[in-house]
């Protein structure tokens, strides 16, 4: 009677240390996106990059993905200054086509994968367009992103 328990005591200690032996650990960082100064009285639009590193201590296959902030929507974010809001977006090409967030209201997360430890860099293109913004009142206007990683 006790050899069969035996068993069952090793098959559960096997399963434990296999789960434990291919559990990954990553860890995200990101620098903040400043796009500097925007004057709504110029032809011009705004564009800026930002980084999200990834570090991972096995293989693994990941998703990332970024909150649509303050606004609420991907369609279109925006950044406040006491009442005041200016238009922007971050995405996940630098032609601006994919705008990056959770993979639902048009938006479109980034997926990857390590083979081994290591550390992959991700490039947020944000671009604050002119169109709407003619009257932005003069300020420092911020916004906060949660970035997710699942893997």
């Amino acid at each position: 009677m006790s050899k069969p328990l035996q068993l069952a005591v090793l098959l559960l200690l096997n399963q434990l240390w296999a789960s434990s032996a291919f559990a990954s650990t990553c860890t995200v960082d990101s620098s903040v996106l400043v796009f500097g100064s925007f004057n709504p009285l110029t032809d011009n639009t705004v564009e800026s990059t930002g980084t999200i590193s990834i570090t991972c201590s096995e293989s693994v296959f990941y998703t990332l993905s970024l909150s649509p902030g303050s606004s609420g929507t991907y369609s279109t974010r925006s950044m406040i200054n006491s009442g005041n809001y200016l238009e922007y977006n971050l995405y996940i090409d630098a032609g601006y086509s994919q705008i990056w967030g959770d993979g639902t209201g048009g938006s479109y997360t980034a997926n990857g994968s390590f083979l081994a430890e290591g550390t992959e860099n991700h490039t947020v293109y944000g671009f604050i367009p002119l169109f709407n913004q003619r009257n932005a009142g003069v300020g420092v206007y911020n916004d906060i992103i949660t970035v997710t990683l699942i893997y």
